[in-house]
C-alpha cells in the first residue's frame, strides 16, 4: 500500500519522534495572504521601516503565520484522524521569522490516554518548528483526539503530561535587538503604552468578521492542513466542514488590534481551548481580559499577559453557572505579547 491513511490512536508511542515531511520556505507571498485573509494590521508586521525603528532587520513574517506553518507540517502525522484538536500550553516563540527562511517541524510524543469509549484518545505532542540554520523559532504543546483504528486494540500506559499553565515571565525569549524607545505611536494606530493597560480589565474590540467557506479553504490550504475535518463533508457525521482553529486564532487577533494595536509581538502560548466548532456562516468578534504584566531587558519593551476570547455572542460572556464554556465561545487563549512601555 503506497497511500497514506494516517496515524491512529494506536500508532502512538511514547517518547518517540516524528520528523515532519515538507520543508517550507515561506515569502512575503505568506504575508500578502495573511493580510488579505484576516484584517491582520499590527505595523510591526506591516512595515519595514518600522520594525527596524524598533531595532529589527525587516519586518518580520506574522508570528501566527509562522505557528500555522509549522502546525500544518505536523498534520499528517499528528491530526489526519483527528475528532478534534482540543488544547494548547508551554508555547514559546523564540526567534522572529522572516521572508526568505525555511521552516521544518519534529513533534515528540509526550502523553497518551485512551478515550472511555475504546474508540479513541488523545495524544500530546511537543512540536517545534526549525529554520534552514537549525536553529529553533517556536515550540509547543497540543493535545488531540484521535481515531483508533480498531476499537478492539490494546490501549497504551496512560500518560498525562504536567503541563505549567503559564510561561513565566523569565522565560520569554525576546528578540535580539529589540527596541521600542523609539516607537511611533502614530503610526501604529493607537496611544496606549504598556501601562495604560490594568491586571482585570477587560475590552471589547467591536468589530466582527463573517467566516466564509472560501477564505476558510484558502487560508487551510495556505498552511497545508490537511485534516480531513476540514476538507471533506463526508468525515462528520453532521456533514458540515469544521473550520480550522488556527483560523479562529488569527482572526481572533486581528480583530484585537481594536484596542491593542500596540500589542505588537507574541512570545508565548499559556494555554488555548478550542471551546466550541466554528462552521461557515458563523460571525466572529473578539474580547480581551489582562490577566497579567511583566517588565523586560528590552529597552522601552513590557510583556502583557492577555486572555482572547473569540465569540459568536456577547463580550465577556465566557462560562455558564455550570463552569463550562458558553455554546457561543469559540476559542479562548491565554498569551504573551510585547508591547512599548
Amino acid at each position: 500500500m503506497k497511500t497514506n491513511p494516517g496515524r491512529f490512536f494506536e500508532d502512538y508511542r511514547l517518547g518517540e519522534v516524528i520528523a515532519h515531511a515538507v520543508p517550507r520556505t515561506l515569502s512575503g507571498g505568506e504575508r500578502a495572504l495573511y493580510h488579505a485573509l484576516y484584517p491582520a494590521r499590527h505595523a510591526l508586521y506591516s512595515s519595514d521601516p518600522f520594525a527596524q525603528a524598533c531595532g529589527l532587520p525587516r519586518a518580520p513574517v506574522e508570528d501566527l503565520a509562522a505557528f500555522h506553518t509549522v502546525f500544518g507540517k505536523s498534520v499528517p502525522d499528528i491530526s489526519l484522524n483527528a475528532v478534534a484538536n482540543l488544547g494548547y500550553a508551554e508555547g514559546r516563540w523564540l526567534a522572529p521569522v522572516y521572508a526568505g527562511d525555511t521552516l521544518r517541524a519534529e513533534s515528540t510524543v509526550i502523553g497518551l490516554k485512551e478515550n472511555s469509549n475504546g474508540a479513541s484518545g488523545v495524544v500530546w505532542v511537543r512540536t517545534r518548528g526549525i529554520n534552514q540554520h537549525g536553529g529553533a523559532v517556536l515550540e509547543y504543546v497540543r493535545w488531540v483526539m484521535v481515531r483508533k483504528r480498531r476499537v478492539e486494540a490494546p490501549a497504551p500506559e496512560t500518560v498525562v503530561p504536567t503541563l505549567s499553565p503559564v510561561v513565566a515571565p523569565e522565560a520569554l525569549v525576546l528578540p535580539e535587538g529589540l527596541d521600542f524607545r523609539r516607537y511611533d505611536f502614530a503610526q501604529a494606530g493607537e496611544r496606549h503604552r504598556w501601562g495604560d493597560y490594568t491586571v482585570g480589565e477587560q475590552i471589547d474590540h467591536v468589530d466582527g468578521v463573517t467566516v466564509e467557506e472560501a477564505e476558510h479553504m484558502l487560508a487551510t490550504r495556505l498552511w497545508q492542513n490537511t485534516a480531513k475535518v476540514h476538507f471533506d463533508a463526508t468525515a462528520r457525521p453532521d456533514g458540515r466542514r469544521l473550520i480550522y482553529g488556527g483560523h479562529v486564532i488569527s482572526l481572533a487577533r486581528a480583530l484585537s488590534f481594536n484596542g491593542l494595536a500596540n500589542a505588537q509581538m507574541l512570545v508565548a502560548l499559556n494555554a488555548g481551548a478550542h471551546a466550541n466548532p466554528c462552521f461557515a456562516g458563523d460571525t466572529v468578534r473578539a474580547w480581551s481580559e489582562v490577566l497579567g504584566k511583566a517588565e523586560t531587558a528590552a529597552p522601552g519593551v513590557g510583556a502583557l499577559r492577555l486572555r482572547l476570547v473569540a465569540s459568536r455572542g456577547e463580550a465577556f460572556a465566557l462560562r455558564g453557572a455550570d463552569g463550562k464554556y458558553l455554546p457561543e465561545v469559540l476559542l479562548d487563549l491565554d498569551y504573551w505579547v510585547l508591547m512599548p512601555l
